[in-house]
């Protein structure tokens, strides 16, 4: 059995989106040939939320480890509040403790808490040790250049500067990639030739029915994050807002008027609930969705809740809800990291995302919703508001493939790492 030593900031029980690929994994890496170790972040140092059932299904022979971090009241004073720059030292302290006393194979870097991949270079010379890094987001993007600067992330300024400086530390002597987008590994190679030459692989995030089986064990430990009123039809999206993803609500929201428009009477009665669209600390988060709801005069018929939700409340809320829409990013890069709650959910699906997005092309192979491009609008306003009125009629269904949907549950992607795994280890003994 070959060891896996995984490097995941943030891990449950800690409420955290990119940390859901080893969540989903680690019960399957035994499976194949891969013993997994997870060196995570103490949640106490943390400020997300937490969700106890996201260790539900983690065995219980999987070793976990906790660094600790410095103070965020300590950090903030110089600006800085990131969990990884905050653990980075500690991280190197307390991993060189475990290679010194154990023996791994392969070292896994899967987090969007980008400036601890340094670390792999590091370690790869003090312990000879390959490292494979998972691409769940670009790091070093330049998406924001030509954007507003009220368009632009905290803090763009100092972290572009930043991830620019450190990217080329990780890449110049990483042993494997693996990525949510090809067009992530195409930035790559071409920004690193030497990349070229190394095991690569387009790996989506896993889809986990034993999450929903959970959810609908203990569906008393659940409240629907807004109100679900008898009569109306209720719209929902979990997941992050912004200004990338303007287009995709604004042809939406032009599909939504054109309804109340010509069908007032049913179109009156659908409710759209947009939850857990910042990543800002709870009750601090700002609203991107209202503001174009409230500009196309239609806020009566919105609801923004910017605070994020455990994981499982929102499993929860997607099987409550009477349609289920997906908003994607204007970045032909974006790929929906939660995708395939809403496809196991069963609901009637809407989706709209950047023609050349790889989410897109997953539910298309599933026959799992109806897709709208960002780059047809003329063509798309009449039928999206065709989509919304056989939902509010109750002629919408779900008609999944779940044939083709096998191919992204989270032990067959699990799979497909392991496979890489196997091939950067052979590349060392060459």
């Amino acid at each position: 059995m070959k060891k896996l030593l995984i490097i995941s900031p943030y891990f449950a029980p800690v409420n955290a989106a990119d940390m859901q690929r080893i969540r989903m994994s680690v019960p399957y890496f035994a499976e194949f040939g891969w013993e997994p170790t997870v060196v995570m972040v103490a949640q106490k140092y943390t400020d997300l939320q937490t969700d106890v059932l996201l260790s539900a299904n983690i065995p219980s022979n999987v070793k976990i480890h906790q660094v600790k971090a410095l103070s965020k009241k300590l950090t903030s004073k110089f600006g800085l509040g990131s969990i990884a720059l905050r653990s980075l030292w500690l991280y190197k302290k307390k991993v060189n403790q475990i290679l010194k006393a154990e023996k791994f194979d392969l070292i896994y870097f899967s987090t969007t808490q980008f400036p601890v991949l340094i670390l792999g270079a590091y370690w790869k010379k003090k312990f000879s040790i390959p490292y494979v890094v998972d691409m769940q987001d670009p790091w070093y993007s330049m998406y924001y250049e030509d954007k507003p600067k009220a368009e632009r992330p905290a803090k763009y300024w100092f972290s572009s500067r930043l991830d620019k400086n450190l990217e080329p530390i990780a890449m110049n002597h990483v042993d494997g990639l693996i990525s949510v987008s090809q067009a992530y590994l195409d930035t790559l190679n071409k920004r690193y030739p030497r990349l070229k030459s190394l095991p690569q692989q387009v790996i989506t995030f896993g889809a986990c029915q034993k999450d929903f089986e959970l959810v609908q064990k203990k569906q008393y430990k659940f409240e629907l994050p807004f109100r679900k009123t008898d009569g109306l039809t209720h719209l929902v999206y979990v997941g992050r807002g912004g200004n990338d993803m303007k287009e995709a609500l604004t042809l939406l929201f032009k599909g939504f008027k054109k309804g109340l428009a010509d069908q007032y009477e049913h179109f009156s009665k659908l409710r759209f609930h947009f939850i857990g669209t910042s990543y800002a600390p709870f009750g601090t988060g700002i609203q991107t969705i209202m503001p174009i709801a409230d500009a196309m005069g239609i806020s009566a018929y919105v609801e923004e809740q910017t605070d994020r939700i455990p994981y499982f409340q929102g499993i929860f809320t997607l099987l409550n809800a009477d349609g289920l829409v997906v908003i994607g990013s204007n970045d032909q890069q974006y790929t929906a990291s939660k995708l395939y709650p809403y496809i196991l959910a069963e609901k009637p699906l809407l989706a709209f995302f950047h023609p050349e997005s790889s989410a897109a092309n997953i539910i298309k192979e599933c026959e799992a919703g109806v897709v709208f491009s960002l780059s047809d609008e003329d063509l798309t306003i009449d039928k999206i508001s065709h989509e919304l009125y056989l939902i509010l009629s109750g002629k919408k269904n779900s008609a999944t493939d779940w044939s083709a949907f096998e191919l992204y549950t989270a032990k067959n992607l699990t799979t497909k790492q392991c496979d890489l795994f196997n091939r950067v280890i052979a590349n060392q003994k060459t």
